[in-house]
């Protein structure tokens, strides 16, 4: 945890708040790659993650961008009414579980604010001397941040506006597979549903393509609620009982076991935990194709056992 101030406050767009974060004494911050992301404790005890999206070879000052979200859980309404410029904010991080991985060429799609995570990864890509094409769709333009700075790309970005050009033809950007693509997708749940049609209806395999959701995965065709397994936590020497429809991250708490946590849908990696024993069911927005093959980790928040009895380095 460190102590930031917020050095710079402004609307880019509608609905968007634009945040500047530095050191108090202006020295030189920890340093990240795109698509890693803050974790901010906001007034009333709330803690949120968001991604940096400035330059990440800027050692001085970190770059965030926050939706105000009307029917959220308060964090972005903390973010956008009581953050004043000079406040002080207790930050964790970066943390990045989203990092660019290298290719020769990428397709890069996003959805409203899940334009933040992707505008540092263009950057990174260019240095690289990719070839790169982005896709970027929203409601309207009013709503869509970071417009002008995505203008000097010429061609290589299609700004598509909902109210203007409909629902991101995603399929038709992709196309079929090619075996040096990677393709990074974030936003709200149906683009990345949408990207997953289209990934199928093209041949790309699992792992080439990485998303990051914003909000609660879609539950997979025929996935319940499920039944009911024990949870060993190897070093608290405790079993617990998961009910129907209950997380294990409650379950455990209730047994009064803390594990960090924040989102609570599967989206920001607070409370992943390792996995000694058993089938994971995963359920999260976050684990690849390959990390949830793997059944090394899982998140507690959603995620469930297929097993009886699965064992956490808790």
């Amino acid at each position: 945890m460190m102590e930031l101030e917020l050095t710079g406050k402004r609307e880019l767009s509608s609905g968007v708040a634009s945040l500047t974060l530095q050191r108090p004494d202006r020295g030189p911050l920890p340093t990240w790659r795109a698509g890693a992301h803050l974790e901010l404790s906001l007034p009333g005890g709330m803690a949120r993650q968001y991604s940096l999206c400035g330059d990440a070879q800027n050692t001085n000052a970190y770059e965030l961008a926050v939706l105000r979200e009307p029917a959220g859980r308060g964090g972005s309404a903390a973010v956008h009414d009581l953050l004043r410029t000079g406040d002080r904010v207790q930050v964790r991080g970066p943390r990045n579980h989203f990092e660019l991985a290298s290719a020769s060429r990428y397709l890069f799609i996003a959805g409203g604010i899940g334009v933040t995570p992707i505008l540092p990864m263009l950057c990174a890509a260019e240095r690289a001397g990719a070839d790169w094409r982005f896709l970027y769709g929203g409601r309207s333009r009013s709503s869509m941040a970071f417009l002008d700075a995505l203008a000097h790309w010429g061609e290589r970005v299609q700004i598509r506006p909902q109210d203007e050009c409909g629902l991101l033809d995603v399929e038709a950007f992709m196309g079929q597979a090619r075996t040096d693509t990677l393709v990074y997708s974030c936003g709200p749940a149906p683009l990345l549903a949408a990207v997953q049609r289209a990934g199928r209806a093209g041949a790309w395999k699992p792992d080439q393509l990485r998303m990051e959701s914003f909000g609660a995965a879609i539950p997979r065709e025929g996935q319940a609620a499920g039944s009911a397994f024990s949870v060993v936590l190897a070093r608290s020497g405790v079993t617990v009982a998961v009910e129907p429809g209950q997380s294990i991250l409650a379950a455990i708490a209730d047994a009064g076991i803390h594990v960090a946590s924040s989102c609570g849908t599967g989206v920001c990696g607070t409370c992943e935990s390792r996995i000694l024993e058993g089938i994971p069911d995963h359920r999260d927005s976050l684990l690849s194709e390959t990390e949830k093959s793997e059944g090394q980790f899982m998140l507690i928040c959603v995620s469930r056992a297929s097993s009886a009895c699965i064992t956490l380095d808790l």
